[in-house]
């Protein structure tokens, strides 16, 4: 066989030999030829959900049924808003002035109670000590009463503070020390029957711890209680602004898309509209009207109720320590004096604090009278102020037949004895008398005013929750019949 030359053509009909193609290296140590750039990656960019989500909102608001459908979601998600804004601030303000009514103000008063009957305690201790060995069964009574009822509003408080809080702290210490009050008196009342001095000293020690340890912790657990009265009342009172400013939005929002759809179709109602207008409109109404008429009651049940009562308490209270320390100016004899600030007079110290406590009870006597809205409480105050006024007078003369050294004619005056001079102790049985109608009249006048506010926002909550759902649907089914028109 020949070989056709080199560089010749091959025969017709015969395919030329190729070279065999050398496979392309790959890896790094690979390098176009010529030094040519690698070509760009062309893969897109993966999008995030939010962007996708935009772009689709942009294309469905090109579109008539993609505004409408947008229309819906918003007017729903106002309408359920709403509704969950003023169902969770109605809740709130429902909550805080049913704890006005069933617990707050009830545990001021419990605390009020307390010191109440400490004092009312410490009272009838000394009376039935200037009794000596004629201690009256009704004065012993009265004392044990006192006592029983201290320890038993001291257990009701206990066991509405909460653990570790200073109201807890407070109450133990009271726990503490109630018994050795109670013991200090007995003392007093062994050593008083034998006719012994020492029994004087007995009471004066317990009338110290009482005065300087007991009533002063009673009273800073009553102001405790009044500050979380306080603090209910500010939680229940203010208006629900977020809920009202979101209905406003509501309605008009519907109003809006009403208006749109009549200037588009000359339909003047859609059903589904105007029944999500007229539900989000009596939710609106509800809570307007609703939460200032509890609003109303509440202010109510504070001016006339709340406040009453804390006067009423104070002079109460004012009137107490002045019967106790009337008492002790006669147990004492002069034993305890106070120097003035000018450091040359000295007064009986008990003498002295009876006038300080008679100024505090005419002072609260004459705001109770003012705070007065009606002729039931008003008439109780007038009476008590009277029996105070009197008490003074007959208190003077007391104070003179002991300075003359007429201790006997003294005591009469105060405990009573001589049927010829009646004695103070019948204007402070009088002002105390009066003084507890007073109290239960404004408790009721409390109860009353607070239970209208409560009343008035009652069923509020679930009301407005229910209604939001109905107008949601009502809005949904509205913009559905308008998009049941394109297909």
């Amino acid at each position: 066989m020949t070989h056709p030359p080199k560089g010749s053509a091959a025969p017709p009909g015969q395919a030329t030999p190729t070279m065999p193609a050398v496979p392309p290296q790959s890896g790094p140590a690979a390098a176009p030829q010529g030094g040519a750039t690698p070509a760009p990656d062309t893969t897109p960019e993966r999008r995030t959900a939010w962007a996708e989500g935009v772009d689709r909102l942009r294309t469905a608001a090109t579109t008539e049924p993609g505004r409408l459908r947008i229309i819906g979601a918003v007017l729903a998600l106002l309408v359920v808003a709403f509704g969950t804004v003023t169902a969770w601030q109605m809740t709130e303000r429902s909550t805080a002035a049913d704890d006005v009514l069933h617990s707050s103000q009830p545990l001021s008063a419990s605390a009020a109670d307390i010191y109440r009957s400490l004092a009312d305690a410490n009272t009838a201790a000394s009376s039935g000590f200037l009794a000596g060995g004629q201690e009256t069964k009704a004065s012993r009574d009265r004392y044990e009463l006192d006592i029983r009822t201290a320890a038993a509003k001291l257990i009701t408080a206990a066991n509405s503070s909460d653990p570790g809080s200073p109201s807890a702290k407070t109450i133990t210490e009271l726990n503490k020390l109630l018994p050795e009050y109670k013991g200090l008196i007995e003392r007093a009342r062994a050593n008083n029957r034998q006719g012994f001095p020492l029994g004087g000293a007995y009471l004066r020690y317990a009338n110290e711890k009482m005065q300087q340890e007991m009533l002063p912790k009673a009273q800073d657990l009553y102001q405790r209680e009044n500050q979380r009265l306080n603090a209910d009342y500010a939680d229940a009172k203010p208006y629900p602004w977020a809920a009202i400013g979101l209905g406003v939005l509501t309605i008009g929002g519907l109003v809006w898309a009403q208006r749109r759809n009549y200037r588009r179709t000359n339909r003047v109602l859609n059903q589904g509209m105007l029944a999500a207008s007229a539900a989000s409109a009596v939710v609106l109404l509800w809570l307007v009207v609703g939460h200032s008429v509890a609003r109303a009651g509440l202010n109510e049940s504070y001016d006339h109720g709340v406040r009453s009562l804390n006067v009423l308490h104070d002079a109460q209270i004012a009137s107490l320590k002045a019967r106790g320390n009337e008492n002790l100016t006669l147990v004492s004899r002069g034993a305890e004096t106070k120097t003035l600030d000018d450091g040359v007079t000295t007064l009986d110290l008990y003498d002295y604090e009876f006038g300080e406590d008679m100024k505090s009870l005419t002072k609260g006597l004459a705001l109770a009278a003012d705070l007065s809205n009606d002729d039931a409480g008003a008439k109780p105050v007038k009476a008590a102020t009277a029996n105070m006024k009197e008490w003074k007078v007959r208190h003077k003369a007391a104070s003179q037949a002991n300075e003359d050294g007429a201790y006997q004619d003294a005591l009469d005056l105060v405990i009573g004895g001589n049927p010829k001079n009646p004695p103070t102790a019948d204007c402070f049985d009088g002002v105390d008398k009066n003084l507890a109608i007073a109290l239960t009249h404004e408790q009721n006048e409390f109860q009353q005013a607070a239970g209208d506010g409560l009343d008035a926002m009652t069923g509020l909550p679930v009301g407005a929750a229910i209604l939001a759902v109905l107008a949601a649907a009502g809005a949904l089914l509205g913009i559905g019949r308008r998009l049941s028109e394109y297909r």
